[in-house]
C-alpha cells in the first residue's frame, strides 16, 4: 500500500510491540515534505526471507503492470496482458494481414487494422523492445535492492 510518512523512514519497525505488529517498508522517495514508500503490514517479526518474498512479489508485480498498460504505439495505450502478447505474437509470426486489433482504453476504444506487414512488424517488434527494456530495468531495481536494511 502507497503510503506517505516523514524522511528518513526505517525499511523495517515494529509499530506495535504489545500486538507483535511489523511494517517492512520499500520504494521509498523522498521529497522536501517527507517521503512515500510501499509498506507491507505483518503480525510478527517477519524473517528475511519472507521479507525477500514479499518485495520480489512486490517489483514483479510492479514489472508486469508497467508492462501491461505502459506501452504506446502511433499514441495509442496497447494493453499488454499475456493473452494479448500471444495474439500479436501469432499475427506476426503467421504473416496475417489484414489483421484488426482494440487498442486504446476501456472508455476510449481504438481498433486498428493493420494492412501491411511493414507496419505490423513495426508494431511487434516496437512492442516486443518495450517489454525487453520494462524487464531490464525492473531486473536493475530488484537487484538494487539492499536486504541489509531488513535486518534488525
Amino acid at each position: 500500500m502507497k503510503t506517505r510518512g516523514t524522511k528518513n523512514c526505517e525499511c523495517i519497525a515494529c509499530i506495535d510491540k504489545y500486538k507483535n505488529i511489523w511494517r517492512i517498508r520499500c520504494d521509498i522517495v523522498e521529497d522536501d515534505e517527507g517521503s512515500t514508500y510501499e509498506e507491507f503490514e505483518f503480525k510478527h517479526r517477519p524473517s528475511l526471507d519472507e521479507i525477500k518474498e514479499t518485495l520480489l512479489s512486490f517489483y514483479n508485480s510492479k514489472i508486469d503492470d508497467k508492462i501491461q498498460s505502459g506501452f504506446v504505439w502511433k499514441d495509442m495505450p496497447v494493453w499488454l496482458s499475456k493473452e494479448n502478447q500471444f495474439n500479436y505474437k501469432a499475427a506476426f509470426d503467421l504473416s496475417i494481414v489484414p489483421v484488426k486489433f482494440k487498442f486504446g482504453t476501456t472508455d476510449e476504444p481504438v481498433y486498428y487494422e493493420f494492412t501491411t506487414l511493414q507496419e505490423l512488424n513495426d508494431f511487434y517488434t516496437k512492442a516486443i523492445s518495450y517489454i525487453n527494456s520494462t524487464l531490464e530495468e525492473g531486473w536493475k531495481e530488484k537487484d538494487a535492492i539492499d536486504f541489509s536494511l531488513y535486518n534488525i
